[in-house]
């Protein structure tokens, strides 16, 4: 029987709910982080979004200090810090004072997409000769600074050295598995909403995974979404809030989170159906025994080391109860 009982984690991209203002969408991200970790889950991530009205994950290592102040253990982390958008001696100064004040709680998770749209891309950016092409040297760089005093050049980030904050590569290609490989770090696939090449991208990362300081073996982390009820009917009834956040997607529309409907056909035509339900297509979806058959199938399938989840449900109530029933399932509970 294939063993279920695998570290599971959080991501929220604090979305704004319809009716909330952005201080109760903030309010909702810790209520959240609060809930699951009471159920166990092992870390709770906080995206980066920009000029997203309907997202409040602009600011993530803010949120991030908001979280941890709110919250007792689990760990908590970005999903991702964007770096084209970032100095890494910023982001290095910034997490070694939270590990300063908060340690052995903090995830550092990278990434080298923008987080939004070119336009704002170009107004975040240091300069505008900084592209995704030196995310691998300012990867480095991070690792340096939260490594011991001796490694350390001129420019330091003393409040993180020797935090050894652990340094997550996230992707959703090929592109990202090859680095994380290669630099020997744990790798997070976001098949939650690019599931194309996960399987291609699990395979790059552990045929060529290079043993390092950091880990002696893969860690594979693969983040899927999650829509658990207490019958597959009211499951499905509520995944229609993810499918019009997705329909938002595709549109590049501004709608907050919005409340479930009943046919979605109402809403968008075919081709917009195809395309939001391809780039949600990673869903666990239904009561308790439907999620566990589709985890355990995953799992047969792909092994990995930790699965991480995100769950668009309107009501809080249920989503909580979303996450309370994965984490039944792994459990074997």
């Amino acid at each position: 029987m294939t063993d279920i009982n695998v570290p599971v984690s959080v991501l929220n991209l604090a979305p704004v709910r319809l009716g909330q203002s952005m201080r109760e969408a903030v309010e909702s991200m810790v209520d959240l982080a609060q809930a699951v970790e009471k159920m166990g889950y092992e870390r709770y991530w906080i995206a980066e979004h920009h000029n997203t009205s309907t997202l409040v994950s602009s600011a993530t290592s803010i949120l991030m200090k908001h979280t941890l102040e709110h919250t007792d253990s689990i760990r908590v982390g970005s999903g991702g810090v964007m770096l084209p958008n970032h100095s890494p001696l910023v982001v290095a100064e910034q997490f070694g004072t939270m590990a300063t004040i908060y340690p052995d709680r903090l995830d550092l998770g990278l990434g080298r997409a923008p987080g939004t749209d070119m336009l704002t891309a170009s107004a975040l950016r240091r300069s505008q000769s900084d592209t995704v092409h030196s995310f691998p040297d300012d990867v480095q760089a991070l690792l340096t600074y939260f490594g011991p005093e001796e490694r350390q050049g001129y420019v330091k980030a003393n409040l993180g050295i020797d935090t050894n904050i652990p340094i997550y590569i996230l992707g959703s290609s090929t592109d990202s598995a090859v680095l994380a490989a290669k630099l020997g770090l744990p790798y997070v696939f976001a098949a939650h909403f690019a599931p194309a090449h996960m399987e291609e991208a699990i395979s790059i990362y552990r045929r060529d995974f290079q043993p390092s300081e950091y880990l002696d073996s893969p860690y594979m982390m693969v983040c899927l979404n999650v829509i658990a009820a207490e019958s597959d009917d009211e499951a499905r009834f509520e995944q229609t809030t993810m499918q019009q956040f997705f329909l938002n997607v595709v549109r590049g529309a501004r709608q907050p989170l919005s409340p479930p409907v009943e046919n979605m056909d109402d809403i968008w035509n075919p081709r917009e159906k195809e395309m939001a339900s391809s780039m949600s297509s990673a869903t666990l979806l239904g009561s308790k025994s439907s999620v566990r058959d589709q985890f355990m199938r995953f799992q047969e399938k792909y092994a990995v080391q930790e699965i991480m989840v995100v769950s668009y449900i309107y009501d809080p109530g249920k989503q909580k109860r979303s996450y309370e029933m994965l984490k039944e399932v792994v459990q074997n509970k």
